[in-house]
């Protein structure tokens, strides 16, 4: 096989980026409470409201961070969550794609070990989560397998583990 016939590799990661203590403190403090002013944060770090906003924006641009809003999904009509475990043969990067193109899909993570691919899923009932299993996830090229595990409870939804 030539040079030019191999086949091209996926791209890796985006390069970590380097955030110095400020901007770590500024992410922690966002971890607390994302609705926290920029005057607040600055205050905080010892830096001006316009500095705060333009490091908070880099962030957000370098998607080193998001700024959302975690709801209860019970609380708002989604009656069903799972984790769905896959086996995929072929191209384990367009499944994922494919799945990260579903708006029910909340996560999606390449993994090693028995799966190949875990996707946490949001579903209005069970009969939305048959649908999407069976007609949509399932048919996917390259989906060997799938096996369901249906959240009974959420003990614990956090996003506050910080920097290092």
């Amino acid at each position: 096989m030539t040079r030019s016939s191999r086949p091209s590799r996926p791209p890796r990661s985006a390069p970590e980026t380097r955030l110095d203590d400020v901007a770590k403190r500024i992410i922690e403090l966002l971890q607390e409470d994302g609705r926290q002013s920029y005057a607040a944060i600055a205050k905080s770090v010892g830096l001006s409201e316009a500095a705060v906003r333009q490091r908070v924006q880099r962030l957000l641009d370098a998607e080193v961070m998001q700024i959302v809003a975690v709801t209860d999904p019970l609380q708002v009509g989604f009656r069903r969550q799972a984790m769905i475990g896959i086996r995929a043969e072929g191209d384990l990067i367009a499944v994922g794609e494919a799945l990260t193109a579903m708006p029910e899909v909340s996560y999606v993570v390449t993994t090693a070990g028995s799966f190949d691919i875990l996707a946490e899923v949001v579903c209005e009932d069970d009969d939305h989560l048959l649908e999407l299993l069976t007609e949509r996830i399932r048919g996917l090229a390259g989906v060997a397998t799938t096996e369901t595990f249906v959240y009974l409870k959420l003990n614990k939804q956090h996003y506050n583990w910080g920097t290092r």
